[in-house]
C-alpha cells in the first residue's frame, strides 16, 4: 500500500495531468457563451454565438459536407477494412507480410506526409483523366472522400483484427462440418461475433473523418470545405467566440462517437459464446 508523501505525490501528479488535459476544454466551453467579441475575454452570458452557428450558411454547408464525407467514407472504409482484416487473419497468400506492413502505413506516417501523397496522387490522376478522356475533373467532395477512405481502412482493419484474433475458429469449422458454405458460415457465425469490432472500427473511422484537417485541406477543392477546415480558416479571418461555439459542437460530436465506439468495443465481452 502506498502511504505518506508517495501517495500525496502521486495524487498531485494525477491532478496536474487532469488539469492540463481538461482545463482547455472547460475554458473552451465557458467562453463559447461569452458576449464579448474577444475570444478570450468574458463579457457576460449569451447564446448569440450558437444562434449564429445555426444561422450561418457557410457553417451549415461545412457541417453538411463533413457529415456527407464522414458517412460515405466510413461505410466504404468499414467494408474494405473488414475484408482486409479477414484476409490477413484467415488466409495465406503471396505477399501477405508486405500487405500487412503497408496497411499500417497510414497509421504511423505523419498526417502532412499523407496529405502530400494524396495531393500528388490526385494531381497526377486527374491530369491523366483529362489527357486521356478529355473530361476536366477537379478536386472536390469526391477526392476528400477517397482520401478519408485511404487512411480509415487501416484503423478499421486494426480494430477488426483484434476482434478476430480473440475469436474461437472452431465455431467456423463447426459450421463447415454442418455443410454451411463459406458465405453462410460468415453470415451466421463470423459476422455476428466480429460485429462489435466492426462497429467499433466504423465509429472510430467516423470520428477521424469528422476531425481531420490536414489531409482534407490538401485533398479538397472549391465547394468541399469541411467543418474542421472551416474552423481553421476562421483563425486567419479573425477569431470571434463563434469559433468557440463551432469547436464545442465538434467536441460534443467527437465525444459521443468515442463513447459509442467504447460501448461497441466492450460489448464484445458480453457477446462471447459460452464454452464448456
Amino acid at each position: 500500500m502506498i502511504r505518506g508523501w508517495t501517495a500525496r505525490l502521486l495524487g498531485s501528479a494525477t491532478g496536474l495531468v487532469y488539469f492540463f488535459l481538461y482545463a482547455p476544454v472547460l475554458l473552451l466551453v465557458v467562453f463559447s457563451f461569452s458576449a464579448d467579441r474577444n475570444v478570450g475575454r468574458w463579457g457576460g452570458f449569451t447564446l448569440d454565438w450558437y444562434r449564429e452557428f445555426g444561422a450561418n450558411a457557410e457553417v451549415q454547408d461545412a457541417l453538411r459536407i463533413s457529415l456527407q464525407v464522414a458517412v460515405v467514407s466510413t461505410l466504404i472504409a468499414t467494408v474494405l477494412g473488414t475484408m482486409a482484416a479477414l484476409a490477413l487473419e484467415r488466409f495465406r497468400f503471396r505477399g501477405k507480410k508486405v500487405f500487412d506492413a503497408l496497411l499500417y502505413l497510414p497509421i504511423i506516417i505523419p498526417d502532412v506526409t499523407m496529405a502530400v501523397m494524396m495531393l500528388l496522387f490526385f494531381t497526377w490522376s486527374l491530369d491523366l483523366v483529362d489527357t486521356v478522356t478529355g473530361f476536366t475533373l477537379r478536386k472536390g467532395v469526391g477526392t476528400v472522400v477517397v482520401s478519408h477512405i485511404a487512411f480509415n481502412i487501416s484503423f478499421v482493419s486494426v480494430v477488426v483484427r483484434a476482434r478476430l484474433d480473440g475469436m474461437d475458429q472452431t465455431l467456423e469449422q463447426a459450421a463447415a462440418d454442418l455443410y454451411a458454405t463459406r458465405w453462410q458460415a460468415f453470415r451466421h457465425v463470423t459476422l455476428p461475433l466480429i460485429l462489435p469490432g466492426v462497429l467499433g472500427g466504423a465509429l472510430l473511422a467516423l470520428t477521424l473523418s469528422l476531425d481531420d484537417v490536414v489531409v482534407t485541406q490538401f485533398a479538397s477543392g472549391p465547394g468541399s470545405t469541411t467543418l474542421p477546415v472551416f474552423v481553421f480558416s476562421l483563425i486567419r479571418k479573425g477569431v470571434t467566440p463563434l469559433i468557440n461555439a463551432v469547436s464545442v459542437v465538434m467536441l460534443v460530436i467527437s465525444v459521443l462517437l468515442v463513447v459509442l465506439s467504447l460501448i461497441a468495443q466492450r460489448a464484445s465481452s458480453s457477446d462471447e459464446p459460452a464454452t464448456e
